[in-house]
């Protein structure tokens, strides 16, 4: 619940802003009204957006408006951050799971718009003359990378359908995912298996199907390097056969 309010308001305060930026005097009742709030909400609003530094200016018994000139700052871009974006492109085009690479796609749009034009024409000849070998096929092996990612970082279990080729069995599983990292071929996805009751890794292209669940689990506490460190004692803690 207090997530929805915290993005509730978040969008409240953005639109705010992009209003003052619009019209020259606003009052406090003209925005309870259109947002539906108390005059009260509305002060507080305020005050949090001159408190993120925006220079708001207050007439008694007019209204408010922003300091002339004041416009929220465009995204820059150097020529080489948006070589290293057009790059990154190039190698993510080559990636292996469909829904990363539709997400970085529209990333990229959108920032390729915000390029100034003579930039835009030279990200675009980058684009052109930048080439990866690996996945000349472009072969796409799994689409739940982005679903992953929003499930890890707001800690919502997971329910997957798993085929592991060692057994040949395929079995359902409700996870709480933990880290994400990709070898050469494909993403893996490091998990707490509460069927197995221990950390799994899950490569993406073998889970068959996948539901993020609205039920939260605990944060985990340890981070990834410890959590490399636990498997490399596993490993060498092993007999010798």
């Amino acid at each position: 619940m207090d997530d929805h309010n915290d993005t509730k308001r978040l969008s409240r305060l953005t639109a705010i802003l992009i209003i003052l930026q619009t019209k020259r005097l606003l009052t406090a009742s003209e925005l309870a009204n259109k947002f539906s709030v108390s005059n009260r909400t509305i002060y507080r609003d305020i005050k949090a957006l001159e408190q993120a530094g925006i220079p708001i200016l207050t007439e008694e018994g007019k209204g408010y408006s922003l300091m002339e000139g004041y416009r929220i700052p465009p995204v820059m871009f150097t020529e080489s951050e948006a070589n290293a974006l057009i790059t990154a492109e190039q190698l993510i085009l080559k990636n292996k799971d469909a829904s990363f690479v539709k997400e970085y796609s529209e990333a990229i749009n959108k920032i390729k718009s915000v390029l100034r034009n003579n930039t835009k024409d030279k990200a675009n000849l980058l684009s052109d003359r930048t080439v990866f070998r690996q996945n000349t096929d472009n072969d796409r092996t799994s689409n739940y990378l982005s679903t992953l990612q929003l499930a890890l970082t707001n800690f919502n279990l997971v329910k997957i359908k798993y085929h592991s080729p060692d057994t040949n069995q395929t079995t359902e599983r409700t996870i709480e995912p933990f880290a994400i990292y990709s070898t050469q071929e494909n993403w893996l996805l490091i998990a707490f298996c509460l069927l197995r009751k221990d950390f799994r890794a899950f490569r993406l292209d073998r889970i068959q199907n996948l539901t993020t669940l609205n039920e939260q689990f605990e944060p985990h506490k340890m981070t990834l390097q410890e959590y490399f460190e636990i498997c490399k004692e596993k490993y060498f803690s092993q007999p010798l056969t």
